[in-house]
């Protein structure tokens, strides 16, 4: 008897293995797991009362349990009320399936990852904090789509923005715009204020551009100092739509009236503006920017501060231009260059030299005039490598000269580009071209023009003294023709002013000629420089010049230009006669 009050069968009278005791052993278990999980959990009712809420879910939802169980959920965030989460757990209830997704719950700024489970008792709901997730996501898109300096669409989201607003136009039919813009004259201050304060300007330009155009405008960074304005929505008619754009540029371009405020120092600053219009037959978002870009270019050569709208007319002229280009890089390669020389002589009629003048032999087209092909040359940089061509080639010419008696005086006069006189190595150039051709330095001018010799007058002064101790002469060219300072002119070693061939042309018209030739001539004397006159074609226009004072001239009067063997033959007649 004693040993059976110990049986089993005893401790199970005394409730130790009821099925109630299971029970409460269960769901002690099962809270215990609840509370130690990652996730926030939550428990509803079929009627959505809170029956359940772990410790996580109390941290996330920023609430106490005690507070909001027997609750209804939709009470207690009335904020969730229809929006995602609401329809999402009806659909689960609803459609008796689990649902999974992603969502923002702005009053608690909570990025959730939700799996929401439907039974009998109601909808089980797990949910993890992917707020970190989420914000290093909107970093690394915020990266690789917005323009760091300024927080401005990049280039990469605008082509995306550009492409849609084109497929966008080919499904509705309306067309859009782009506006290209360029600061104007952005590297000079940069340079003169630094780049702290470019960078700072380039903010302050992004907030003007912002606040010109409407909230549905994108406004990017393009690169550097370029920005685009994208206008979606216009009107399908071109006319109106073109209006519609001019109008944003214009408020664009007011909007750099004020000046910008930078570092307590106002900074004026200007864009000019291209503008091309698009629609369903626009071709690619490539297309479409070079064409607003070539508007740019020209609102720039229209003298800045301008705008601009493409026309077919800009790209013909480019795509000539680009195989100008290519044309004159194979000129160079397969030497189709040739000098042909103007004689300059003394108004007493003595030989006193030539200007060697640049031609092409083209293939196919003969000779093409410098005024088609410099602008190119200058343009993209080949006119170093041809002004070094002619260099040479005038050297050799004038080494020739050197050796017969009847050329041995003469001078080589020889044009040089501000690209070419303005790089660091320009002097070492010429004295190794000398060396080279064996020349005479004496007997070589070099001809430079008035903006050449405005950029870096100390520098400009420096190589002309340093090639002037070898004996090489200047004179300056088109003389009244560009920004005339008597401030730099007393401080040049100059020989020779030019006359520029426009003023002789007036000297018997109505203009000025005739005063700007005396003005130059009587400057010439006071600077102790000899005056040569270019473009005289006429005895009257002979007699003009010498009556006033010019030593001498160059024209058709006396010589057309005339290649090398030609000029051999000219110079001999003259001797003969």
């Amino acid at each position: 008897m004693q040993d059976s009050t110990h049986s089993p069968s005893a401790q199970d009278g005394a409730g130790g293995n009821t099925p109630e005791h299971s029970a409460a052993r269960l769901a002690a278990r099962l809270t215990a797991t609840l509370e130690s999980i990652t996730d926030a959990f939550l428990m509803l009712d079929r009627d959505w009362n809170l029956s359940y809420m772990n410790g996580e879910a109390e941290r996330l939802l920023q609430c106490r349990r005690e507070q909001v169980i027997g609750r209804n959920v939709w009470q207690v965030f009335p904020e969730a009320v229809g929006g995602p989460y609401y329809r999402a757990y009806h659909k689960a209830v609803e459609s008796n399936s689990s649902v999974s997704f992603e969502e923002y719950y702005a009053p608690l700024n909570l990025w959730t990852e939700i799996r929401a489970y439907p039974s009998e008792e109601g909808l089980a709901i797990y949910f993890l904090d992917i707020s970190a997730r989420k914000a290093s996501e909107a970093e690394i898109h915020q990266l690789a789509f917005y323009d760091r300096l300024t927080g401005l669409p990049n280039r990469q989201l605008l082509l995306n923005r550009i492409e849609h607003a084109l497929t966008l136009c080919g499904r509705i039919g309306h067309s859009g715009a782009v506006l290209f813009i360029d600061l104007d004259n952005f590297k000079a201050i940069n340079d003169t204020r630094g780049h702290d304060k470019g960078d700072i300007l380039l903010q302050l330009v992004a907030q003007r551009l912002q606040s010109a155009v409407r909230a549905s405008d994108t406004v990017a960074r393009f690169g550097g100092d370029e920005f685009v304005v994208l206008l979606e929505d216009l009107d399908a008619d071109a006319a109106s739509a073109t209006a519609g754009a001019q109008e944003s540029a214009r408020k664009v371009q007011h909007a750099f009236c004020q000046p910008f405020e930078i570092a307590g120092v106002q900074q004026y600053s200007t864009p000019s503006i291209g503008i091309t219009i698009f629609d369903r037959d626009a071709g690619s978002v490539d297309d479409v920017l070079q064409r607003a870009d070539l508007a740019m270019y020209q609102a720039k050569a229209a003298g800045r501060n301008t705008i601009a709208c493409f026309d077919p007319e800009m790209q013909l002229r480019v795509a000539a231009s680009v195989a100008l280009e290519a044309d004159l890089r194979r000129a160079l390669a397969q030497e189709e260059f040739v000098l042909h020389y103007q004689p300059q002589v003394g108004v007493d009629g003595r030989l006193a030299g030539a200007e060697a003048l640049l031609r092409w032999n083209h293939p196919q087209r003969g000779l093409v005039s410098p005024a088609e092909f410099i602008p190119v040359a200058e343009d993209t940089g080949l006119i170093v490598p041809l002004g070094q061509w002619v260099l040479r080639s005038a050297c050799r010419q004038l080494a020739q000269w050197a050796g017969g008696a009847a050329t041995a005086a003469l001078e080589m006069a020889v044009n040089v580009s501000a690209h070419q006189f303005h790089r660091p190595d320009f002097v070492g150039q010429v004295l190794a071209v000398l060396a080279e051709t064996g020349a005479p330095a004496g007997r070589l001018k070099l001809e430079l023009t008035e903006s050449l010799l405005l950029k870096d007058v100390a520098g400009t002064v420096e190589k002309m003294f340093l090639l002037r101790e070898v004996g090489v002469g200047f004179a300056l060219d088109d003389f009244g023709t560009g920004y005339s300072s008597l401030s730099y002119l007393h401080r040049l070693p100059l020989d020779q002013l030019k006359i520029d061939r426009s003023f002789i042309q007036e000297i018997s018209g109505e203009g000025h000629g005739a005063a700007i030739v005396r003005i130059i001539v009587a400057l010439g004397q006071a600077l102790d420089m000899t005056v040569l006159a270019e473009g005289v074609e006429t005895a009257a226009q002979f007699d003009f010049i010498v009556a006033e004072g010019c030593q001498a001239y160059q024209g058709y009067l006396y010589s057309r230009p005339l290649p090398a063997e030609r000029l051999a033959e000219f110079i001999a007649a003259r001797a003969g006669g």
